[in-house]
């Protein structure tokens, strides 16, 4: 066992901070050494460029396999007591839904992310089971447990050599035997058990890390050998055991030879590292390197700003004068734009493929990931018309990436359009991205006063089951505004408000229908048809306001104002609202008066009482419900949207109309029949709704 002092590790400050300035990575490991030496362009992009790998299934089950076998040897070491099968389980399954869905990597078995979960769920429940048949294997000659998923960091001496950086590591288990051998035990979770030669030989310079690592950190602590026990988690087909023991006996002679063994591809490795202007070959050949991802990773390189990759700041002025001289000498004789279609290239490499059988949710993966971005339908919420697929979003990935895909993800599941929500919705304490997608159950929301709630009147219920009100006591949104296309239900929501409000206590409900859309269907309201008499009438509201405002009068008044747009273009305007009278304008010779007409003043345009109603009516108890099917700037203005706080919008034609009553595309995505979206002070976002039918 080496006691020799790594000269290196005696730098401290600014000296080691302007030391580790030469290297393009701070720390080694022996799977980084491994790394490079099978595949140098897998070492660049995992540890120069920090570029995170996609983990398979199998990948994902093996970790779940660590931490309930952490579990398990903690619970030995701590209370002296065996973990049961369904806690290491759940352990397990903690771990598998850690990972998002960015993080996995999909492929012909596991097509997509659901089947990924399936697929590592099982193969770790599997793994565990294994282990608790076969746990002799560990605990047969186990004395003592010494210390369980360490990490250790350490300056090391390797083949009598200073190692210029630091080797960081984790060692799974350390347990002392009852005959008293030290002994690093290493899990490894196998599809096939490795051949015993080849594990000699490539454990061996694994197994003289571990051992360095640990004694520099626990001198008088020696390490006598390492086992490393796989675990295959498919069944053996003669019936024997899946659990199979190696153990390398780390003597003075053998270690001088692993030592010999491990420096060679390390000393390769740290030169490269330090070298900005060494070039990393890719090796095709290698089985446990993804070529799509690899291969995108280099044309990366050559296109993209140095700002696109994970790299610490202490290594991003070095690694952009290099990948600047890289790039440089490459664009040179290959353009931009034929790197960019090699990228495009690059991603025939993952199979992607649209099947029949698969579900709605599946195909949205399917659909994405087609276009590099990885994301899980976690969640699938249904309405009476729409369907909402909450989905999974891992970091890295950029939303609006997903946005501009709204046609293919439409194309994908068959339907004319969806509606990527530009905010995230929360559900169950996790925030997802939110496709909603239109589709008709077959089923009607029947009115009913169970959704009532004091002076809350529920305009229809959202995706998540939650009812969607308007309430009238509130003096933030205190008017309500509704748009939407004839057959879009806009008449049907504002009959069921109506009957909501009376419900509510709100016994005076006034209708200026100048369509005749509400007569003989409502008897206990008061209706006006008549564009004059409606002209009237707001004047004596606005009058009947005035006088309010004097008494401190507050009943709740309800004035539903169904085709506002219409009727202030048909209302009289301009010279048509001057008053008129006869005045005498002097005198004749015989010394009659002389008479004229002249305009004495003007009387308030529909508009102008209807704004005045809207401005001041709001605290005198006057709530206002004003329909339209004509989204025109014209008609709803700035100043009409501030006095209107509740916009509601029905299917409309184009996204311009949704962007005039909402500020947002979307309303023209809608199915129509009740299918809407509601914007109010009460609600962070625009939120889709389901309006009630009333018969």
């Amino acid at each position: 066992m080496s006691t020799a002092v790594n000269k290196y590790s005696l730098l401290q400050g600014d000296e080691l901070e302007g030391y580790f300035s030469q290297f393009l990575v701070d720390s080694w490991s022996y799977s980084g050494v491994a790394t490079f030496a099978r595949n140098e362009k897998e070492f660049e992009r995992r540890y120069i460029y920090r570029e995170p790998s996609r983990k398979s299934a199998t990948t994902v089950a093996g970790t779940a396999y660590h931490a309930a076998l952490q579990l398990f040897f903690e619970n030995l070491r701590d209370n002296g007591v065996e973990t049961s099968l369904a806690e290491m389980q759940e352990e397990a399954f903690k771990s598998i839904d850690k990972v998002k869905a960015n993080e996995w990597k999909l492929g012909k078995k596991t097509p997509t992310v659901e089947k990924c979960v399936e697929t590592a769920t099982k193969t770790a429940n599997a793994l565990i089971t294994n282990f608790c048949k076969e746990q002799s294997v560990y605990t047969a000659d186990l004395a003592k447990v010494v210390a369980v998923e360490i990490r250790t960091e350490t300056w090391l001496v390797v083949n009598g050599v200073d190692i210029p950086l630091p080797c960081h590591g984790q060692i799974d288990l350390i347990i002392e035997t009852n005959d008293g051998r030290r002994v690093i035990v290493d899990h490894k979770s196998k599809s096939a058990y490795t051949d015993e030669a080849e594990l000699g030989f490539t454990g061996a310079k694994q197994a003289i890390v571990y051992a360095l690592n640990w004694e520099a950190h626990n001198p008088g602590m020696p390490i006598d050998e390492v086992w490393y026990v796989e675990n295959k988690h498919s069944a053996n087909k003669d019936g024997g055991a899946q659990l199979r023991k190696m153990a390398i006996i780390l003597d003075p002679d053998t270690r001088r030879l692993y030592e010999a063994i491990l420096y060679e591809p390390l000393r390769r490795m740290i030169q490269a590292t330090s070298d900005p202007d060494y070039l990393y070959t890719i090796n095709d050949a290698d089985p446990m390197a993804d070529r799509a991802e690899l291969y995108d990773f280099w044309a990366r390189t050559l296109i993209a700003d140095i700002d696109d990759f994970n790299i610490p700041e202490s290594k991003k002025e070095l690694i952009a004068r290099r990948q600047k001289k890289l790039r440089d000498a490459s664009t040179a004789s290959i353009s931009p734009k034929v790197i960019t279609s090699f990228r495009k290239k690059a991603a025939t490499f993952i199979s992607y493929e649209l099947r029949d059988d698969m579900t709605p949710q599946e195909k949205i993966e399917h659909t994405l990931r087609s276009f590099g971005i990885m994301a899980r339908v976690a969640h699938v919420l249904g309405s009476y018309s729409s369907v909402s697929y909450l989905l999974e979003i891992g970091a890295g990935v950029k939303i609006a990436n997903i946005a501009s895909h709204g046609l293919d993800i439409a194309n994908a599941i068959d339907v004319p359009s969806v509606r990527v929500l530009p905010t995230l919705s929360m559900h169950d304490g996790h925030s997802y991205l939110c496709v909603e997608a239109p589709h008709r159950s077959g089923d009607t929301l029947l009115w009913d006063a169970k959704y009532l709630q004091g002076s809350r009147i529920p305009i229809g219920l959202d995706n998540f089951g939650k009812a969607v009100v308007w309430d009238i006591n509130n003096h933030s949104t205190p008017h309500m505004l509704i748009c939407g296309a004839t057959g879009s239900g806009k008449s049907v929501c504002i009959k069921s408000t109506i009957e909501y409000a009376r419900l509510a206590g709100v016994n005076r409900i006034i209708i200026l229908d100048p369509k005749y859309e509400f007569v003989g269907n409502l008897p206990d309201c008061e209706i006006i048809t008549d564009i004059s008499e409606i002209e009237q009438r707001m004047k004596q509201l606005v009058e009947e306001m005035q006088q309010r405002a004097k008494t401190g009068e507050n009943s709740k008044t309800l004035i539903v104002f169904d085709e506002f747009a219409d009727a202030v273009s048909s209302a009289r305007s301009g010279k048509e609202l001057d008053i008129k009278e006869q005045v005498q304008v002097g005198e004749y010779a015989n010394g009659r008066p002389k008479y004229d007409i002249r305009v004495v003043g003007r009387e308030k345009s529909l508009e102008e009482n209807m704004k005045m109603l809207l401005q001041k009516g709001r605290s005198l108890g006057y709530r206002i419900i004003a329909a339209t099917q004509r989204a025109s700037t014209k008609v709803i203005t700035g100043d009409a949207k501030v006095n209107f706080p509740v916009q509601v919008c029905f299917r409309v034609p184009k996204a311009v109309d949704s962007k005039v009553v909402l500020d947002e595309e979307g309303a023209e995505t809608l199915a129509g029949r009740g299918d809407g979206l509601i914007k109010s002070p009460e609600y962070f976002g625009t939120v889709r709704f389901q309006g009630f039918y009333k018969p």
